[in-house]
């Protein structure tokens, strides 16, 4: 067809989320839409909700890293509480960051003071 002059009507492109142009994977416009019923400022910018997606999807994916390869290590093929726990507090940065938080099922890092192991007998120096 013949393009109306002003550029409106006639080629008509196929609809893209806005996950798709900032190529990321979790969801942008329900994580902005979660922003504005949340009231944490009266307007907020279109690059805020991308912003903080990226964010929450990089977090994600650090995580799901480390627990995939505690998951190997423990030759399991599903992630479980914890494999997560055991990523989280064996990442210094991770753990700092997840500092005040306690994970379902995660139990905890295998660790025994050392006070509390057996002396050295002296017939065995």
């Amino acid at each position: 067809s013949i393009m109306v002059k002003g550029g409106r009507g006639g080629s008509k492109k196929k609809a893209q989320s806005k996950s798709a142009k900032a190529g990321l994977t979790f969801p942008v416009a329900r994580i902005g839409r979660a922003l504005r019923t949340m009231r944490l400022a009266k307007r907020y910018g279109a690059g805020g909700p991308v912003y903080l997606t990226a964010v929450i999807e990089y977090m994600a994916a650090e995580v799901l890293e480390l627990a995939g390869n505690a998951a190997r290590d423990n030759k399991k093929s599903r992630i479980i509480p914890r494999h997560i726990t055991l990523a989280v507090r064996n990442d210094e940065e991770l753990n700092k960051f997840l500092g005040g938080v306690t994970i379902a099922s995660g139990g905890v890092l295998p660790n025994i003071h050392s006070v509390l192991l057996p002396k050295k007998s002296k017939k065995d120096a």
